[in-house]
């Protein structure tokens, strides 16, 4: 009887690795790098990967009590990885929880502004808050209507995955392209 406990939580765990690894993916397609302005850097890397788990965590709000469960389990292991990733920057023991606060208040903003502007299908504003967040200080920053293009598509895209693959660990994004 015990032993079938430990059977479902490594099912689950498998099924968290396989979304979060699909996730990660998904965030570091050269695309957004080479075409989209996202700059290639750590805090670029970073904008990506936040856009990606807000989709996910936006799609997965709307399902039942296991994609919700699922969808917390990956932005847990989210920020483990940020965790983890601060720490390999040689990132001192003392300064990691409070770059972690600050990081994760960055997501939970994020998550709110363009979460905004997704309900109001307003592309432009969500545009304009890419820009801002992803270029905070830079004046002539690119416009950033690529990448919320995408995340506008993507968006519908995860919609129309069922329950089942949302359960399964198996929500896919779609590639990004682009427009003429």
């Amino acid at each position: 009887m015990i032993f079938g406990l430990f059977r479902k939580k490594n099912q689950n765990q498998a099924i968290i690795n396989r979304q979060y690894a699909a996730l990660t993916d998904a965030a570091r397609i050269p695309f957004f790098y080479s075409d989209l302005d996202v700059p290639d850097t750590v805090m670029g890397r970073f904008e990506m990967l936040s856009i990606v788990m807000i989709l996910f965590f936006r799609r997965t709000a709307r399902s039942g009590s296991s994609g919700q469960e699922l969808a917390q389990e990956i932005v847990d292991a989210f920020f483990q990885d940020i965790d983890h990733s601060i720490r390999e920057l040689g990132i001192g023991d003392q300064s990691v929880p409070k770059r972690m606060k600050k990081l994760a208040g960055m997501f939970y903003g994020r998550l709110e502004a363009y979460a905004a502007a997704l309900e109001a299908g307003d592309g432009e504003a969500l545009a304009a808050a890419l820009k801002r967040n992803i270029y905070p200080k830079a004046e002539d920053a690119p416009a950033m209507r690529g990448v919320a293009d995408w995340m506008i598509e993507a968006e519908a895209a995860l919609a129309a995955i069922s329950e089942d693959e949302i359960s399964r660990g198996q929500a896919i994004l779609p590639q990004p392209v682009s427009h003429p």
